[in-house]
């Protein structure tokens, strides 16, 4: 009997299920540390540059030393830019399909470790689009390629995560539906337009698809900017030495401040030294204040738990009228209320860009949405009451289906890799 694995690689969680040719077997536990070992968080900690920990572990060794080593998250969203090639574990260069490659190693390790077999086949989840830029989107997915080569994978299929989720919803259907399908992720917003029925999937039966790079970590970030990111210097007024200009904090360096996955990038040389010319520079004496905290949040990396807890603050928002971000730590006490509409004025221009793509979407389906039958919406993100309300004005209420928030999208390419390696 002949394995292949289905893996949804996400921003923030991964999950490995398999078929045999004949039957999918839904998602395994692959992670006996987490809350669901089905899901495995997407971190990586290297406490020295030889020795590396994986999901739950990863954080429980990180908690146990903080600041001390390096944990990485997020790594999935680099995939697009040209201009990210890799990072350093202390004084050992590590390019980012070899970061993955990893990951995915071990994922693959897991799931040989429960089947007892050694699998070199997968079908690997993507997103509608990793980037805008067509050239952009081809060069994420054979990054992917690489990295899941480089964990021992010899033949390797894409599948994009929206049809995956279509795929394993398909399953369930008795009748003939144009489906529209909404995936809300940690780093993307994906959206598919089929006609589903019974039996095999088939290409044709795809209307449109589309997907734009903005979903939780967006709106994670949209708080930060906000509410919090003047606590940390984005702010920050300076002058350089014998200049008559008051400059400001350059903005590529605030957007990474507001990044769950760009923080850490921070703790570059010469990023560092440019951020410690700044405080010498600073104007206000408050201003050096907020400097020192972001030295503190960035050298003993405190981006993650800071955004962890940013994070349960919007869950929070997803079911009540307010929020709390409650984050102590010596030099750094963070208390701050928000109100719902306080945050849906934050997300307001991520909300309206995931929006548009779910509109064009639908409209190069050639149908309007009166005629969609069903609307299947999973992904965290989807419970955002901004998010859902306005795709029930859409569509209408009743057409809602809320699926399984972290496994419809693997058992869709479960499904997928049954009949691609059948």
């Amino acid at each position: 009997m002949s394995f292949s694995y289905a893996i949804d690689f996400g921003t923030s969680n991964s999950l490995l299920a398999a078929s045999d040719g004949k039957k999918v077997i839904s998602a395994i536990p692959i992670d006996p540390l987490s809350y669901d070992s089905t899901v495995m968080r997407t971190l990586l900690y290297f406490p020295n540059q030889k020795k590396v920990f994986y999901g739950f572990e990863a954080l429980k060794h990180y908690n146990e030393s903080p600041g001390e080593g390096r944990l990485i998250r997020s790594i999935k969203k680099h995939l697009p830019f040209r201009s990210f090639v890799g990072t350093w574990i202390e004084d050992r260069p590590m390019n980012l399909e070899d970061l993955i490659g990893l990951f995915l190693g071990e994922m693959r390790r897991r799931g040989n470790a429960h089947f007892q077999q050694d699998v070199t086949r997968v079908v690997l989840g993507r997103p509608a689009r990793f980037a805008e830029d067509d050239g952009d989107d081809l060069y994420a997915q054979s990054r992917l390629e690489i990295a899941a080569k480089k964990a021992g994978f010899t033949q390797v299929e894409f599948v994009p995560e929206p049809i995956a989720a279509a795929c394993e919803f398909r399953s369930t259907l008795q009748s003939e539906k144009i489906v529209f399908v909404a995936d809300f992720g940690g780093g993307t917003s994906d959206f598919t337009v089929m006609r589903m029925k019974p039996g095999p999937f088939q290409p044709s039966d795809v209307l449109a698809i589309g997907g734009v790079p903005r979903a939780g970590d967006a709106l994670d970030g949209s708080i930060m900017r906000a509410r919090l990111s003047s606590y940390f210097g984005a702010d920050i007024k300076f002058q350089i030495p014998f200049s008559s200009n008051i400059l400001r904090m350059p903005l590529h360096l605030v957007e990474k401040i507001c990044s769950p996955a760009d923080v850490s990038l921070l703790m570059k040389r010469d990023v560092m030294e440019f951020l410690k010319n700044i405080e010498r520079w600073a104007t206000q004496v408050e201003d050096k204040t907020k400097m020192q905290r972001l030295f503190t949040l960035v050298e003993d990396q405190l981006g993650f738990p800071l955004f962890e807890k940013i994070e349960q603050a919007k869950r929070e928002l997803s079911t009540g009228d307010e929020g709390r971000v409650l984050f102590e730590y010596p030099t750094i006490q963070l208390n701050e209320g928000i109100k719902k509409a306080e945050f849906e004025s934050y997300i307001s221009s991520s909300v309206e860009a995931i929006l548009k793509t779910l509109d064009d979407t639908l409209k190069r389906s050639g149908l309007q949405a009166r005629q969609i039958d069903l609307v299947c919406c999973t992904g965290g993100t989807a419970k955002v009451p901004i998010l859902k309300e306005a795709i029930e004005q859409r569509f209408g209420k009743e057409k809602l289906q809320e699926h399984r928030v972290f496994h419809s999208v693997v058992d869709g390419l479960a499904h997928r890799a049954r009949e691609i390696f059948s």
